[in-house]
């Protein structure tokens, strides 16, 4: 028998040789004055087991904001998408919201609203041309707002939140960087320091104020946030997101804030005893970071004596059925194809009741806001 022919060894793709365009050139499929709600707009109708679990819902935020507890909303980049950003303005400025988290796209569609009035792209044409996310400002302006916030210990959400509402940032002198970093070469805003130093000389980037002019805020819920003093938090994928196409990408910033706003997040789910958690079309994020940040919660609480985080209640919205099973009664056995509903299971399994809701994203947010407002 011959022996197998060696393999070959991989070489890592260059980004830094990806050619951008600028985003204004790209085909956009949304624009923020097509799907923007107004407060004041209708909400399209709802099955009457949505309307129940609304009612229900309302009264545990109600109760919630009484006794000062958490309520978290995390959301998937459709809700922008479908317009929502204008409710959830609302919502949090009479406060019935106490912490907002997305991914990695709910940012990028966020941003491009906010800078360009416009988001989304066709994604089969543009992956066969090789364009599918490669778009300057997108990648540059994200990463330039999360270097600067690092200096800050601002995680992904108010780095971008601030950029978004203050309409850029201000960089310090490369000089100045570079000293902080020789000087102090352990503390711990050197690799932040390191990374932005190096962009800067990469990107040509200099000291003082650069300006980028968002004149869509209006549509930017990450900006809304900020404006408020809501805590938002952004829990990216590694390669997820568009703005890894991108010469300017650097998983060290990404995976930076994304793990200062894992541990922002546990400080809200902390104080969710009582409280309430909002899951609205995040099929895979939500579960995913709400049972880890609950556990570490557990962990925490269980060393100094006390019990586990418990009186809380949490409402899954999504368009999906929810396979045919009463999740009232818990999850189902392993035989049901329920079972994979990962939005569902996940979390019925987090010591609380879980109710779940087969409803309009956009739909739920602004029939939420009447029974709030």
């Amino acid at each position: 028998m011959s022996s197998p022919t060696a393999h070959k060894a991989l070489v890592p793709l260059d980004l830094s040789q990806l050619r951008v365009q600028p985003l204004a050139e790209r085909r956009s499929l949304t624009r923020c004055e097509d799907v923007l709600l107004p407060l004041s707009a209708s909400p399209a109708a709802i099955s009457q087991d949505a309307a129940i679990q609304l009612d229900r819902a309302a009264a545990a935020i109600r109760a919630a904001r009484e006794r000062d507890a958490a309520v978290i909303l995390i959301y998937g980049a459709h809700l922008l998408r479908n317009g929502a950003a204008l409710v959830l303005d609302a919502l949090m400025e009479r406060g019935w919201l106490t912490h907002l988290a997305t991914n990695g796209a709910g940012t990028i569609h966020d941003w491009e609203y906010a800078w360009l009035g416009a988001s989304t792209e066709g994604v089969a044409d543009n992956v066969a041309s090789g364009t599918f996310g490669c778009w300057k400002e997108t990648g540059d302006y994200i990463h330039l707002a999360l270097l600067a916030g690092a200096l800050e210990d601002l995680g992904y959400g108010r780095s971008l939140g601030r950029f978004i509402h203050e309409d850029g940032v201000t960089l310090p002198d490369p000089v100045a960087l570079h000293t902080l970093i020789s000087q102090a070469p352990a503390h711990p805003l050197t690799p932040a320091r390191a990374d932005l130093l190096r962009t800067m000389l990469e990107r040509g980037w200099g000291a003082g104020r650069i300006a980028v002019e968002h004149r869509w805020k209006q549509a930017s819920i990450l900006a809304s946030a900020w404006k408020h003093s809501v805590p938002m938090t952004v829990h990216p994928g590694i390669g997820y997101d568009i703005i890894a196409n991108h010469p300017a990408f650097n998983g060290g910033v990404l995976g930076r804030g994304a793990e200062l706003d894992f541990k922002l997040f546990g400080g809200s789910v902390a104080n969710l005893e009582g409280g309430v958690v909002l899951s609205v079309g995040s099929a895979i994020m939500g579960p995913q970071v709400f049972e880890k940040s609950l556990s570490c919660v557990n962990n925490l609480r269980l060393q100094k004596g006390s019990a586990p985080v418990a009186g809380h209640s949490i409402f899954v919205v999504d368009l999906q059925d929810g396979g045919g099973w009463d999740w009232a009664q818990g999850e189902p056995p392993k035989t049901n194809p329920a079972y994979y509903l990962r939005f569902c299971k996940s979390f019925s399994r987090m010591g609380a009741p879980m109710a779940y809701l087969q409803c309009d994203n956009a739909a739920f947010i602004q029939h939420l806001w009447k029974r709030l407002a």
